[in-house]
């Protein structure tokens, strides 16, 4: 729900075809420095091919945004008094508290709705979707049926794990605005989001014929692929999980044993992480090849969360340790995406991932502590989008580098130092700024500590 937003920028181009955004770029002998706002990162020199000024930037949205959680174009707003509250309630993106307090004591319901809508907004564009749900709740106390502030108030349900109750307010916004593409594409994306992909459809072709968009059609494609694969699928449930099967391609005994493994991991992971999710997670089992048709995931892709659980199991016919380990693997990232309102970096949602079902870095330390010592990583900010577009030897590494770090800061600071982290993310902290609240950390001290660890634990 983010308004695209362009901005001159130097570009650094990365010799394995990459390329980064940078508001500013400073370069010694062995490194390049810049700053991305009000954090700074550093690469090696030798990774680097040019530097371009003068480019155009593309929209920065915040860590790690989940496939899951799509950026849409907001509605106009529809509240009155608009332009004079705007200048009391948000000074150089911040609320202003006194200014709100002091709306509140003129009991003003009309300007009072809208000074609370717009703080909504002000950290819905920061990221800080817990609080914005505040605000956008009490405006809604005296603006129950305006389909903007519905939209908004969906889509921040939606971010923070709440598809279910969103789905109710997403319903009366579409109600109350019928022509609305907004009110539609978000009715839609909620109901993709708490599975009811039927629905979903309906939704996203009606917002289409009213306009054109090409985040809900990619999201409408998608939804078609998965409806047709799995038209004649049956379901199983349990106290977390919705199961979609295919009946022929699997035992009674078997979705038995998956469904119980599932409930198990749920419960390892509410114990390590301190949080529980609040809806039912659907989860699919595809043929190898139904599950590279509906996802169009690459080739080195062993399983999907893209909100829903997506398990390829062709050939697999009773519960094994690695799919076990699959199964935990993916479902951690449901809990970290709900925990951090999907602005979790994937280096360390995958980290997470890796060291709750129980992988080590030992296996490939010693590569690893070489590959940092001679400044050949990946850079954490690259990490901090999709590994999706990697080939598979750099997911390969992407995906080692992410494990030994996220142990790294279990083991130096504790695991509670985890929740901590996603909390900030949460509130519409920066990644790097998270970590400085958390383990006091920037991304170069990062680098440096794990550098010096991965020398230690397994040599040069």
């Amino acid at each position: 729900m983010l308004l695209a937003l362009t901005a001159s920028a130097d570009v650094i181009h990365l010799k394995n075809g990459r390329t980064l955004w940078a508001d500013q770029v400073r370069q010694t002998k062995d490194r390049v420095e810049y700053d991305v706002g009000d954090d700074s990162y550093a690469i090696p020199a030798s990774s680097v091919e040019r530097i371009d000024a003068g480019g155009v930037a593309p929209v920065r949205s915040g860590a790690g945004r989940s496939a899951d959680l799509p950026e849409i174009t907001p509605p106009t707003p529809t509240f009155t008094h608009e332009a004079d509250v705007a200048a009391k309630v948000v000074h150089d993106g911040k609320v202003d508290t006194e200014a709100l307090a002091s709306l509140e004591r003129e009991s003003n319901s009309e300007i009072l709705a809208t000074a609370y809508f717009l703080a909504g907004k002000n950290e819905t564009d920061r990221g800080n979707f817990p609080q914005a749900r505040h605000y956008f709740e009490s405006a809604l106390h005296m603006q129950p049926n305006n389909s903007t502030l519905l939209v908004y108030y969906s889509a921040c349900l939606l971010r923070t794990g709440h598809a279910a109750e969103a789905l109710s307010y997403a319903e009366r916004a579409a109600r109350v605005a019928p022509d609305s593409p907004d009110a539609l594409a978000m009715l839609g994306f909620v109901q993709f989001a708490s599975d009811h992909t039927p629905d979903a459809i309906r939704s996203w072709k009606e917002s289409l014929k009213l306009r054109p968009d090409a985040t809900v059609r990619q999201y409408l494609a998608r939804a078609e692929r998965e409806s047709s694969a799995e038209s004649n699928f049956l379901q199983n449930e349990s106290s977390h999980f919705n199961l979609h099967f295919e009946g022929k391609e699997t035992s009674e005994a078997f979705r038995h044993d998956l469904l119980a493994t599932l409930e198990s991991a749920y419960d390892d992971l509410v114990r390590d992480l301190g949080y529980s999710p609040r809806n039912n997670i659907a989860v699919t089992l595809y043929t190898q090849q139904t599950f590279f048709d509906v996802t169009r995931a690459p080739a080195w892709t062993g399983a999907l969360n893209d909100g829903k659980l997506r398990i390829p199991i062709s050939g697999i016919t009773s519960m094994t340790s690695e799919l076990a380990r699959i199964l935990k693997h993916e479902l951690t990232h449901s809990f970290v995406s709900q925990m951090s309102a999907g602005r979790c970096p994937t280096w360390l949602n995958e980290g997470i991932a890796q060291v709750e079902e129980g992988r080590s870095s030992a296996s490939y330390g010693r590569p690893l502590a070489q590959l940092f010592a001679s400044g050949n990583e990946i850079p954490y900010n690259v990490l901090e989008g999709s590994f999706m577009s990697f080939s598979t030897a750099e997911a390969a590494a992407a995906y080692a580098e992410s494990l030994a770090t996220a142990e790294y800061i279990r083991d130096s600071y504790g695991v509670s130092e985890i929740p901590r982290i996603l909390e900030r993310l949460s509130q519409g902290s920066s990644t790097e700024s998270a970590l400085r609240a958390t383990i006091h950390s920037d991304y170069r001290q990062l680098h440096d500590e794990m550098t010096r660890w991965l020398k230690d634990k397994y040599g040069e």
